[in-house]
């Protein structure tokens, strides 16, 4: 069944996207991972332009975000305070990242820039996700259990503006969080994803916050940037179709389910290693459309009037 999407301006089929939706949420559920990584470049594939699929994925990433961070709040999983100090940061980063998404989008690069920063960051993250997974497999199999010290202190923590953060056992320069607030926001507003692929490891490795209240402090700061993101897209470039994230986000929600439950029985190196795979895949196909040559070439000249 052929549906019209008014902003995206594209005719697609309903099933389609939501089993794209189910797709995405399977594998969010089953590696632990938000999808908005894998989502933004999907919807591209299928014909969605870039700028239109990083906002209406930033759109459904609010109403994803809220039920992760009421199950989190219910756990006590939740550090407020560093939540808000990293919010701070995620707003200005976001506001400034939709900002230069205008630019882009009047001097006609935008386009561009979406797909080459989804090379690079899935390039490196997929990578750095191969070797960990790796690593981690042939530990297993000489039955090496030994682990460093993920946290460490570094001149970051000589900074000044020092705030104590109890629910995270911290005392650390409220820069920090702001910065890599402001970082993620940026990226939130630029690829449409919420950041959880790089906000969680600088949360647990710079901050150096426990593990238990990692996942929900995240989730906290990414629901209000996201909506930040989605409100500023609309109100600005007007390139959020609230219909393309309704039906992506009814599909994400039954396949999340599934995922969770299988991911409980089956979780491990082997699965991360096959989802590092699935981001590299995706990072060779946005390369390969970037670098082959278009079958639809034009050109546009001046004519010569007179009928010459």
């Amino acid at each position: 069944m052929q549906l019209y999407l008014p902003i995206a301006e594209i005719s697609v089929n309903v099933f389609l996207l939501l089993g794209l939706g189910g797709g995405i949420g399977f594998l969010s559920g089953l590696f632990g991972v938000g999808g908005g990584f894998l989502m933004t470049p999907a919807l591209i594939f299928i014909g969605i332009t870039p700028a239109v699929a990083v906002a209406s994925e930033a759109n459904q990433l609010v109403a994803t975000s809220i039920t992760g961070v009421i199950a989190h709040w219910r756990r006590k999983s939740v550090d407020f305070k560093m939540g808000t100090v990293l919010l701070c940061g995620g707003v200005i980063g976001s506001s400034l990242g939709v900002y230069i998404f205008k630019l882009l989008r009047e001097l006609g690069q935008v386009d561009l820039m979406i797909s080459l920063l989804y090379v690079v960051f899935l390039g490196a993250i997929g990578s750095l996700m191969f070797a960990e997974s790796l690593r981690a497999i042939l530990r297993s199999r000489r039955g090496s259990a030994k682990r460093g010290k993920l946290h460490q202190h570094t001149w970051m923590h000589g900074l000044p503006f020092k705030m104590r953060f109890r629910r995270s056992r911290l005392y650390i320069s409220a820069l920090m969080p702001l910065t890599i607030g402001a970082f993620v926001g940026l990226l939130a507003a630029l690829m449409g994803v919420g950041g959880g692929f790089i906000m969680v490891p600088a949360m647990i490795y710079l901050l150096g916050m426990p593990t238990n209240v990692v996942a929900g402090t995240s989730l906290f700061q990414i629901l209000f940037v996201v909506a930040n993101v989605t409100f500023l897209q609309a109100y600005t470039n007007q390139t959020v179709d609230v219909i393309l994230a309704l039906i992506l986000l009814a599909g994400s929600v039954v396949g999340v389910q599934i995922g969770t439950a299988i991911g409980a029985k089956v979780s491990g190196p082997q699965f991360r290693i096959l989802l590092a795979a699935l981001v590299l895949l995706t990072c060779g196909k946005l390369l390969l459309d970037l670098l082959i040559m278009p079958s639809d070439l034009f050109s546009l000249q001046l004519g010569i009037g007179g009928g010459h």
